[in-house]
C-alpha cells in the first residue's frame, strides 16, 4: 500500500500527495499515506464524517472529483478546512474494490486547481485496480495464515488437556468447547490461555474432563 501511494505522487502528473481511507468493519481509518498532507486531509474527513473520500469508501460514488476546493459547495466544511489548512484545491478519490468486495479509496491531492487531466484519470483508476487486487490477495493470505495458526493453537491445548487426564482428542476438544461456552471467550482464546497458562479457566476442574 505503501509503494501504490508513493507511485501515485511519482506517476501522476497532477498528484501532490496520496493517501488511503480503509473500511475495517464499517468504521474508516487511515491506511498509507505520502505524506502529512495526505493524513490530515483524511483526518478531517473522518473527524467531521463527510468528504468525497468518505462517500466514495462506503459505497455512496466510485469515483469523487474536485477541480476547484475553494468554491465547491459539496462538502463546505471540509473543503474550505483543507484549502485553508493544507492548500490542496483539486482532488481525485476512487473506490478500491476487487470483485463484489470493496476496501476502502485512493484518494489523490493537489495544491494546484484543475490539476487532474484524463490521462491522470486513466493512470488513477489503473492504479487503484493494482492497489485493490493487492488489498485482496493480502486479506486472503492473512485470514489463511490465522486460520492457521488458530488451529495449532487449539491442537496444542488439546494435547495438554489429553496428557495431562489421559482422555482423548475428541474428549478435550469437547472441553474447550465447554470451557468456551461457560467463560463466554471464543475457543480459539481459551485454547490459547490454556496453552500460555498452562492452567484450567477458574468455572472448570478436573471432574468436567471426565463427563
Amino acid at each position: 500500500m505503501q509503494a501504490g501511494v508513493d507511485l501515485a505522487v511519482e506517476l501522476i502528473d497532477g498528484c501532490d500527495h496520496a493517501g488511503l481511507t480503509m473500511v475495517d468493519g464499517g468504521v474508516l481509518r487511515s491506511g498509507a499515506s505520502s505524506d502529512r498532507v495526505a493524513i490530515r486531509a483524511d483526518e478531517l474527513q473522518n473527524q467531521l464524517g463527510t468528504g468525497p473520500c468518505v462517500e466514495v469508501a462506503q459505497l455512496e460514488h466510485r469515483t469523487s472529483f474536485v477541480s476547484d476546493l475553494q468554491n465547491d459547495q459539496r462538502w463546505l466544511a471540509w473543503g474550505q478546512r483543507v484549502y485553508e489548512e493544507l492548500q490542496v484545491d483539486s482532488l481525485l478519490s476512487l473506490l478500491l474494490y476487487s470483485g463484489e468486495r470493496s476496501f476502502g479509496a485512493l484518494n489523490l491531492y493537489s495544491g494546484r486547481g484543475r490539476a487532474f487531466d484524463v490521462g491522470d484519470f486513466a493512470m488513477a483508476e489503473t492504479l487503484a485496480a493494482h492497489l485493490a487486487a493487492a488489498v485482496s490477495d493480502s486479506q486472503e493470505i492473512e485470514n489463511r495464515n490465522q486460520g492457521m495458526i488458530t488451529r495449532t493453537v487449539i491442537g496444542q491445548a488439546e494435547g495438554i488437556l489429553m496428557e495431562r487426564y489421559g482422555i482423548g482428542p475428541d474428549e478435550a476438544f469437547s472441553f474447550l468447547r465447554r470451557a468456551s461456552q461457560e467463560t463466554n471467550q471464543k475457543l480459539a482464546l481459551v485454547a490459547e490461555q490454556l496453552v500460555w497458562t498452562r492452567e484450567l479457566p477458574k468455572t472448570l476442574g478436573q471432574a468436567d474432563t471426565t463427563t
